[in-house]
């Protein structure tokens, strides 16, 4: 059978014109359904008749084949990104925030060229951070390891500007061209990479294996022939339905290149690896033949999917090859697999002497290969052939048994259940089947009990008695399940319960081999690994068997949810080293999925969708589940950090995991519930300030366990880690109240907005909590401070809250309190001082050294208390210019628009007709919900605002220009990135008379300037009196000549700074050669100077010059355009 939309329309009872479904002969039992002898002539004639008609089938849409890429690249780009470290990480992190700020700007190309130049500086950081030269250890193999890597990273950046929509609408033809790229070179890469990585965690034994199976799976997904995402589905106007061979992504040259792929690249890697022994043994030839064989027969299979469709089309011709050359390569694969794996790895439970051993077991596998291959192919259609086919599976079963030693008197035994599988296949009798796993049941049990019943053997901390005894019953329930499938649908809940049943004796089973590698043998203890990779085959194969039942309709969506979850959380295993992962992590998946499994296709409409008592219920149970999985959480934390988790951090991660276990609850079932959303936010940032601070837990809330007990009452802590002096931790939960308390009055959870009272406790709660903090977290010898710190976080909490939202009296009070806030701060400065320098010197005086020492250190410690003042006031100055821009622009916005809408109140009417309703009704909305409040009494009462913020904006820039010399000594940059807190001035008519927008970037401009001018004089000044004193000030040495040089060199970039700063505050164009007449005086500046402020201001001068002409003429060229 063909994929769905690859299938005739003989298929399809009726097909609508949006259907696609490309032309490929399909086959029923190996017989043709085209009733065209000569099908070709079909083909050809639509592909020559659509050639023309190529352009106007071109359908801009999404590309279809996402997922499908998605499976090869994602595991590549984690790879490569391993590979890379670090470097690679950051680079591509930050260059794509940069790509994803410019396409939320909707700026289209600029988002299109970030990403791939996010991809091209990943690649530069990856070829200078990855050793491949070093690991390969040799020169060629690690350029073709380079070039791979490229190649993979040049298709993630195909596959991500596929996903930009307007590439396809104004490039149809590089669109189809790109799509057709991906799928014609992801096999190559994939396959490679894959190998790569595989081999790099199991080592190179087996690597031929690897690679080949790696290009099975993605010859299936790539080559077998797929519709474009991007030419229109109207295939009713082509020949009976027919798809021409145009509207397929690939054409016949790239699918013979994927099928040579296929068929040769394993079998020529294996001989580079191996070219030495090659012809060693029967086994190494073995390998080779099957490495050919075995992607043959795939290819063989894979033709009933059109996979041969570029070698013929006619269906006679390509069953023919599949029968002749499918029997040729299966009688070669499975004589390879008896050398090379039956006798070789299971020899000694093969019970029959030679050469009657080697008959029998080419008799037991061929003949069941050749029987599943028939059954394949769909050659038992007829009394003949099934009765055959049950001979073939009694021999086949009779063999198999006297191979494992079966007792001559019971093989009737398997020979009856052989005949009833046969049957069961052919007759589809559920009767037949029910006595097949009855008597192979007993087959598989004698088995065991003869082989292995007697050892002394203890393996994953069970005895090999008890192993038995689950293999025995796992192996009953998956026979079982084929047969309970078939069931009638009121029946299925036995088939649902088998497999639950099959899958909890999986998870248990795995679960021991994994985490409990151990095997005791007679005193003899050896270390055995049960492998990750079962653990991930298991696993997916289990999830592929989920999902083809749930489509065939044979078990329903609770027991897919539940299977779902247990197979998914074995891959904990491979992660975290604990032996309760596997439960702990079932436990939580089956809290956290229900939202997205079992609501899955309710959630679409409202009168399904999950009911709030529902989704109360999934959070509580998401919540009890992560109490389950606490200690899990605690080994996880435990292995990251070295040492047991505090328990702040414990709850943190709890807090977190619970918050984004309900994220699903909340997006598909209550996302039009605005308070829902908000209480998600409150948890998660619960959660996220319990992890960064850690605050102490106290004993009632500590949930102990004889896990986190044993690993709290470790002696060995204080001999690994040595004593840790203690900290007093308490204050983190002020900082945790304030940031919890500003989040609700975000989120609106607490109405400060609307109702007064609630606004001015917040304020005066949010300020005693930040002030006790501060003063308990870097004040804390201090006591005195205490108090004015804990006033001065209150009015500026209380100031910015009721500048945000004012009320009736706050813009008469406001200015008072920003009053006090200035007094308290040379108050609070000196004060730090005073208080410390008294308790000092009140002390002996003059002491010993040791006392001297302590002076010195309480000197320091006041220097550092007053940075961190200053910081403080600093940033406390900062936030209220801020709010004060922030809600003058929004005042002068409100009033625009209110003069606006006065204005064209009567042309409103008349334009109604040619204005959009919703746009008309928000504009009338907008305009009756602007409070009048905010517009004229706060215009009229709040005139001191741009004063305010005019002296914090000044005394914000004052004080980092102090930290700036008490820290760094004057740094030269940091002035560049002090000037612009200047961009916060307003207008106003007391301090700033005639400063409007128009000169917003004078002030920032005459800083820089002034700044540099000062300091160099400065550091001439130093450089001259304390740098080289002596004789040369005396007799006028080279001291004179250093300082009038460097002042000449200064006062010679005067000009480009004055004309700038003349432009910058007025715009009034000058002559275009003033500013070039002045840029080579700071030539000289740049060159000869001695200072390097000098050298700075040479610099800026230069660049100042450049700008003014550019600008001068650009606003010349506007005006001749306006004229």
């Amino acid at each position: 059978m063909m994929p769905p939309e690859l299938q005739p329309r003989s298929f399809h009872p009726h097909i609508s014109s949006s259907v696609s479904a490309p032309s490929f002969s399909s086959f029923n039992n190996g017989a043709p359904f085209s009733p065209d002898p000569n099908p070709n002539s079909n083909f050809n004639n639509a592909a020559s008749s659509s050639r023309s008609l190529k352009n106007s089938r071109f359908s801009p849409s999404s590309f279809a084949h996402n997922s499908r890429i998605a499976i090869a690249l994602l595991p590549c780009a984690a790879f490569l990104l391993d590979l890379g470290g670090t470097p690679v990480v950051a680079t591509l992190t930050l260059c794509l925030m940069i790509a994803y700020i410019i396409d939320s700007l909707n700026f289209k190309s600029g988002s299109f060229f970030g990403v791939w130049f996010s991809l091209i500086a990943a690649q530069i950081a990856f070829f200078f951070s990855s050793s491949l030269m070093l690991t390969f250890n040799s020169v060629p193999l690690g350029l073709l390891a380079a070039f791979l890597c490229a190649e993979t990273n040049f298709l993630i950046g195909v596959w991500a500007s596929l996903q930009f929509k307007w590439i396809q609408i104004e490039n149809p033809s590089i669109v189809l061209a790109l799509e057709r790229l991906l799928f014609a070179s992801v096999p190559f890469a994939a396959s490679t990479l894959f190998t790569w990585a595989t081999i790099s965690a199991v080592g190179m034994n087996n690597a031929s294996y690897y690679l080949m199976a790696f290009n099975c799976i993605f010859y299936w997904l790539y080559a077998i022939p797929r519709v474009s995402s991007f030419k229109a589905k109207q295939e009713v106007k082509y020949h009976g339905g027919e798809v021409p061979d145009d509207n397929l992504i690939l054409s016949p040259l790239e699918s013979c290149f994927h099928t040579l792929n296929l068929l040769f690249f394993p079998l020529l890697f294996h001989i580079a690896s191996h070219y030495s022994v090659i012809f060693s043994s029967a086994a190494s030839v073995c390998d080779l033949l099957l490495l050919f064989f075995i992607p043959f027969l795939f290819q063989l299979y894979a033709s009933t999917r059109g996979a041969l469709w570029w070698v013929t089309k006619n269906a006679h011709q390509l069953h023919s090859i599949r029968v002749v050359n499918g029997a040729v390569a299966l009688v070669v694969v499975v004589i390879c697999l008896e050398i090379r794996v039956i006798f070789h790895s299971f020899g000694r439970y093969i019970q029959v002497p030679p050469p009657l051993n080697y008959l029998l077991v080419t008799t037991t596998m061929l003949g069941g290969a050749a029987g599943a291959g028939a059954y394949a192919l769909g050659m038992i259609s007829d009394a003949f052939s099934s009765l055959a086919f049950t001979a073939l599976a009694v021999v086949v079963s009779a063999a198999g048994a006297i191979v494992v030693g079966f007792p001559i008197v019971f093989i009737p035994l398997p020979s009856v259940a052989g005949f009833y599988l046969a049957r069961f296949f052919t007759k589809k009798s559920l009767t037949s089947y029910l006595a097949f796993t009855v008597l192979g049941s007993l087959t598989v049990t004698w088995f065991v009990l003869h082989n292995f019943w007697d050892l002394n053997i203890w393996l994953a901390g069970m005895s090999l008695k008890y192993f038995c005894k689950l293999i025995v019953v796992n192996v009953v329930l998956a026979m079982a399940v084929p047969g309970l499938a078939l069931l009638p649908s009121k029946l299925h809940f036995l088939a649902e319960v088998v497999l639950i049943s099959h899958a909890l004796l999986l998870c248990y089973i795995e679960n021991r081999f994994f985490n409990y590698s151990s095997i005791y043998y007679y005193g003899l203890e050896e270390d055995v690994m049960y492998p990750s990779y079962m653990v991930i085959l298991t696993t997916f194969l289990g999830l592929a068997l989920v999902r083809r039942l749930l489509v065939d309709h044979r078990i329903g969506p609770k027991a897919v949810w539940i299977l779902t979850c247990l197979y998914s959380s074995k891959l904990a295993m491979l992660f975290i080293s604990s032996k309760s992962v596997v439960w702990a992590s079932s436990v939580l998946l089956l809290a956290v999925s229900p939202p997205l499994l079992l609501y899955k296709d309710k959630s679409r409409t409202a009168s399904k969708m999950m009911k709030a008592w529902q989704g109360y219920m999934h959070a509580g149970v998401v919540a009890l589940s992560v109490w389950f999985c606490r200690e899990t959480i605690f080994e996880a934390l435990q292995w990251w950090n070295g040492r047991p988790p505090s328990d702040g951090l414990l709850l943190g991660f709890c807090i977190v995991l619970t918050g984004l276990a309900s994220v699903p609850i909340v997006a598909l079932h209550f996302s039009h519930v605005l308070s829902a959303k908000r209480c998600l936010v409150l948890v998660v940032a619960t959660g996220l300030l319990f992890i960064l601070m850690q605050p102490p837990i106290p004993l009632s809330w500590t949930y102990r366990s004889d896990l986190i007990k044993a690993a709290r009452q470790s002696a060995d802590d204080i001999s690994i880690y040595g004593f840790v002096a203690a900290k007093p931790t308490w204050p983190s939960w002020l900082l945790i109240v304030a940031i919890l308390l500003t989040l609700a009055a975000v989120t609106s959870i607490i109405p400060i907005k609307y109702v007064v009272e609630f606004r001015a406790f917040y304020s005066i709660a949010l300020g005693i909590a930040l002030g006790v903090y501060i003063s308990a977290e870097y004040f804390l010898q201090a006591a005195v401070l205490h108090a004015l710190i804990v006033v001065t976080m209150v009015c500026a909490s209380v100031f910015v809250v009721f500048t945000h939202f004012p009320s009736a009296s706050s813009t008469k009070l406001l200015p008072w309190v920003f009053a006090l806030l200035v007094a308290l701060f040379p108050v609070t400065y000196l004060l730090e001082g005073q208080v410390r320098m008294k308790t000092i010197l009140g002390d002996n005086g003059i002491g010993d050294m040791g006392e001297e020492d302590r002076k010195l250190t309480t000197l320091l410690a006041v220097e550092g208390a007053r940075t961190s003042l200053l910081g403080l006031y600093a940033a406390i100055f900062m936030l209220i210019a801020l709010e004060i821009k922030f809600e003058l622009a929004s005042l002068m916005r409100e009033k625009a628009f209110e003069r606006g809408g006065m204005r064209h109140n009567q042309s409103s009417q008349s334009s109604s007709a040619s204005f959009p309703p919703r746009m008309r009704f928000m504009q009338q909305r907008r305009a009756s919900t602007v409070p009048t409040f905010t517009i004229k009494r706060m215009a009229a009462e709040g005139a001191w605002m741009p004063a305010v913020g005019n002296v914090a904006t000044v005394m914000c820039f004052a004080i980092c220009l102090i930290l700036n010399v008490n820290l760094t000594g004057g740094s030269n940059q940091a002035i560049f990135f002090l000037a612009p807190i200047l961009l916060l001035l307003n207008q106003d008519s007391d301090f700033v008379a005639g400063f409007g927008d128009k000169q917003r970037y004078f002030p920032v401009s005459v800083a820089i300037s002034a700044y540099l001018v000062l300091t160099a004089i400065y550091s001439i000044w130093e450089d001259v009196w304390h740098g080289n004193a002596g004789w040369g000030l005396e007799i006028g040495g080279p001291d004179w000549f250093f300082a009038v040089k460097n002042l000449a060199l200064l006062i010679l970039t005067f000009p480009s700074h004055i004309l700038f700063n003349r432009f910058v505050w007025s715009y009034t164009k000058h002559t275009d050669s003033t500013p070039l007449l002045t840029l080579p005086l700071n030539l000289p500046s740049v060159i000869i100077t001695d200072v390097i402020k000098v050298k700075v201001l040479g610099l800026l001068g230069i660049i100042y010059s450049l700008a003014q002409y550019i600008i001068s003429r650009q606003q010349y060229i506007s005006g001749l355009k306006y004229i």
